[in-house]
């Protein structure tokens, strides 16, 4: 009898001790079918006050959460992967990331980020690869524009997008082929309607103000992500701050004479000695960009993630975690940057050898940091205007798109400093 009660005590202490505790998302090529809305389901866990944790290296860059019947409920709903894990097995997960001789940390995710994507009014979420993934995975955002930006609202947030903008008020220099479309007319005049409305002159100068605000909300703590033509020319309207680079048909007078000899370089956040380009015929803003001087086939265009101590530089790792270090290429007005006029200071996270270009870099401006993606879309090679929008629902594991979800999920990490 005291035998059976020891056995009986055995096993109700051992089925104890083996109950679920804890969630797996895991991250890695084989075993999630649905990558981007994992990211979602993170961010879900994290605005109801759930612990959660990043795995980084640990299959694909894994997400650990409680057991809890909502959040099974929740993966079921959004057809994201999941694995229910003991405490003990849990431990043993916890323990090999924490070994030496494992290149992985356990990140703690503290709170969700309330992110603002700088967009104009009447975008559509297709327009833009970051708007279209927010919208996808489920994570929610606000969209603001040069109203709530110059009237200091973004410090109601942690994390600010840049849509594909033009900073430098030269209307995306799309003039050239488009100046007699209906669409460029009025959004030509939508823009200057909208200077004169906060009161300035020129769109070049309401925008540069913008940016101003922008740069101060990182210099602040912020963080800050931008792709395609919204990286370089942000950085030319820091650079060129009090300088007219804008031609007669962009803002009604001539541009300043020597123009380019008054810029200033320590204004900008990622890029150096570039040369703007004069013309308005031509569209492409500076020599930063790569898109003309690209020599890569499209079977061929690939770029490399770089590979970073996760215990050492958990940050970079934060923004490099992928099932693949291969990432298939993307054309954009902003395809990719030339290496030699990236700054000294920055971060390289992804390249091209074969073409001797940076497409994805990350740096500290300030307090905050920011993170410059090129290309359009991930999932569009070549994206045209008026191109049908990319349907994620074809590409749940797109290896692109998840370089977009580490920046959002970036700032809801408790930071450790960086050793290198």
């Amino acid at each position: 009898m005291v035998f059976r009660k020891i056995a009986l005590l055995f096993i109700v202490l051992l089925s104890f001790s083996a109950k679920a505790s804890f969630i797996l998302l895991p991250m890695d090529e084989t075993s999630q079918q649905n990558h981007l809305k994992a990211y979602g389901i993170t961010y879900w866990c994290l605005d109801k006050k759930y612990k959660a944790s990043w795995l980084l290296n640990y299959r694909g860059g894994s997400f650990l959460l409680p057991d809890a019947t909502e959040i099974r409920k929740e993966c079921q709903i959004r057809g994201v992967s999941f694995e229910i894990l003991s405490d003990s097995e849990q431990q043993t997960i916890l323990n090999e990331i924490a070994s030496p001789s494992q290149n992985m940390e356990n990140v703690i995710l503290e709170k969700a980020p309330k992110i603002a994507v700088y967009t104009p009014k009447g975008k559509k979420p297709w327009d833009d690869a970051v708007t279209l993934v927010l919208t996808y995975a489920e994570i929610p955002f606000t969209a603001i524009y040069d109203e709530e930006v110059l009237s200091d609202q973004l410090v109601l947030y942690d994390w600010l997008h840049l849509h594909h903008e033009d900073f430098t008020g030269q209307y995306g220099k799309f003039y050239s082929s488009y100046r007699n479309v209906p669409w460029y007319i009025e959004q030509k005049k939508e823009a200057e309607n909208l200077a004169a409305k906060l009161g300035y002159s020129k769109v070049s100068q309401e925008k540069g103000a913008v940016a101003k605000k922008i740069r101060d909300f990182v210099i602040g703590g912020g963080f800050m992500f931008a792709m395609c033509s919204a990286t370089d020319s942000f950085d030319i309207a820091l650079a060129a701050d009090g300088v007219d680079i804008c031609e007669t048909m962009f803002d009604g007078d001539p541009s300043e004479a020597n123009y380019q000899s008054k810029l200033n370089y320590s204004n900008s956040f990622a890029f150096k000695d570039f040369t703007l380009e004069r013309s308005p015929e031509k569209y492409e803003f500076s020599d930063i960009d790569m898109t003309e001087k690209r020599v890569v086939p499209m079977e061929k265009d690939y770029f490399t993630l770089m590979e970073f101590s996760a215990k050492w530089d958990p940050i970079p790792s934060m923004l490099c975690q992928n099932h693949t270090q291969l990432i298939k290429g993307f054309m954009g007005q902003t395809t990719a940057f030339d290496a030699a006029l990236v700054k000294s200071n920055i971060i390289t996270l992804g390249t091209c050898e074969l073409n001797g270009e940076v497409r994805y870099v990350h740096g500290q401006k300030g307090k905050g940091m920011f993170c410059f993606y090129g290309g359009h879309d991930p999932e569009d090679y070549q994206h045209k205007v008026g191109d049908a929008p990319t349907v994620l629902d074809l590409h749940p594991n797109s290896p692109g798109y998840r370089l977009i979800l580490n920046n959002v999920l970036f700032p809801a990490a408790k930071k450790k400093k960086q050793k290198t």
